[in-house]
């Protein structure tokens, strides 16, 4: 029996709203969506956070060229750092004529002879999907030789979005690990943060909060996480989904497995961290729990509101376009909400059916959600007069021509937004781009031209 997920059933999650509702299905594979990130990207967002196993792509090498290390990961693992190092077969044409098997099993025993990582997953990309390696029998027999879980991930790149990448990287992670090792101890208040992961430290920024209160992080998947704690995750008491509903198959199917309620929640800006500490708290069901995380929540919150005082003035009457993609179409416009800032468009072209109505639900009826930002986002500058401009970096050219300024909030981004002190980093990001002359003066004439 094959061990390939059902591409239909992730397309079709019965945990969605508006699949229940609508029956429409979950960023169903459209042509040429594969450019803005595959499904082989999506795979490696989800699962190459985990630091101490090793990522080997079975394809060519520009795969790994175009994936690799893209994302800042903070990690405190102790050993080796493996999301610092790229592995993958090099498949040539010779290859794709006699199979890369062989060539997979070497590679494999290599890296686990040499590197000892404690697993190793190993993604299938588009041309060893078509030329019918069976990375599933190779993965097993490496497994039972070295005694670490070798995982193999199918989502190669022409299946579809980042998105559905995301999810069968999930499903990689329930079918090979979770469940396979029992925890030292256990709490009454163990939880598993799914989709956090860890991009520039946004995880830092919260989890000592609930460490303060008593909640204990079980695993994640899979900032800042370990192959052991995630083979435990189905002795958690709550999976909290955190931003990323992509992985919300993973949570409804240990649900339905473990018996392992979930919530989604986001900690970007002051009101989604505030509900989010609270919404967990709830949801574990401890009156003294609640009551702490309550107290920690009004001390969070009045410290905040102190050093914000200053930025309230310059953020007054400010208007902000917003370009990005995933959860961050409504989470980072919930964020400049809560510094005082108007967010008058948000692009939601690579959101889900689920961010799109959270985004809607932020920015109101007149919000404009652009699904063509590239076209609209300077036409909409001109329209609601904004004055700050919100995207990844080929935006910039935008901002120049448009005289105003402008924040890179994608991936590439060194500074973490989330948590309270998260907002204070946008805070002071947004501050020092709206007082910088340059965005005003490098699309100004030369004096020397008419």
């Amino acid at each position: 029996m094959s061990a390939k997920p059902k591409i239909r059933e992730l397309l079709d999650e019965s945990a969605c709203t508006h699949n229940a509702a609508r029956k429409s299905t979950c960023n169903a594979p459209i042509p040429g969506a594969t450019t803005g990130g595959c499904a082989f990207e999506g795979a490696q967002i989800s699962l190459f956070p985990y630091a101490d196993a090793a990522h080997l792509v079975h394809g060519p090498i520009t795969c790994l060229g175009a994936s690799w290390e893209t994302r800042e990961t903070g990690t405190t693992h102790p050993g080796r750092d493996f999301t610092r190092m790229g592995f993958t077969t090099d498949i040539s044409n010779r290859d794709v004529v006699f199979g890369g098997e062989e060539k997979l099993r070497l590679a494999i025993d290599y890296i686990v002879g040499r590197y000892r990582p404690q697993a190793l997953f190993v993604y299938a990309t588009c041309v060893t999907a078509l030329i019918g390696d069976d990375i599933d029998a190779i993965c097993r027999l490496a497994e039972s030789e070295h005694g670490i879980p070798v995982v193999p991930v199918h989502a190669p790149g022409f299946v579809g979005s980042k998105n559905l990448g995301s999810r069968l990287g999930g499903e990689a992670v329930l079918k090979h690990l979770v469940g396979t090792r029992e925890p030292e101890h256990t709490t009454d208040f163990d939880i598993n943060l799914i989709g956090e992961y860890n991009v520039t430290g946004d995880m830092w920024q919260y989890a000592p909060l609930l460490e303060e209160v008593g909640i204990r992080v079980l695993s994640t998947l899979s900032g800042d996480g370990r192959i052991a704690d995630i083979r435990t995750a189905h002795r958690a008491k709550l999976n909290v989904l955190v931003c990323a509903k992509s992985l919300i198959s993973l949570t409804r199917k240990m649900q339905e497995r473990y018996g392992i309620p979930f919530i989604s929640l986001s900690f970007y800006g002051k009101r989604d961290t505030s509900d989010a500490l609270l919404a967990i708290a709830e949801a574990l069901g401890d009156a003294a729990l609640i009551q702490r995380t309550r107290a920690v929540i009004r001390r969070e919150e009045l410290s905040l509101e102190e050093k914000l005082a200053p930025y309230r003035e310059i953020f007054r009457g400010r208007k902000a376009v917003l370009n990005t993609g995933g959860n961050k179409t409504w989470s980072i416009a919930s964020a400049l909400q809560d510094l005082g800032i108007e967010v008058v468009a948000t692009a939601v072209r690579k959101a889900t059916e689920a961010d799109r109505e959270k985004a809607r639900e932020y920015l109101g009826e007149k919000g404009v959600l652009m699904m063509n930002p590239g076209a609209e986002q300077a036409r909409i500058i001109d329209e609601t007069g904004a004055d700050l401009l919100l995207a990844g970096g080929r935006s910039l050219y935008t901002a120049i021509k448009k005289r105003i300024s402008f924040i890179d909030v994608n991936q590439e981004k060194k500074k973490s937004y989330g948590g309270y002190r998260g907002l204070l980093n946008l805070a002071e990001d947004v501050r020092n781009a709206l007082e910088n002359p340059v965005f005003r003066n490098v699309a100004r004439r030369a004096p020397w031209e008419k």
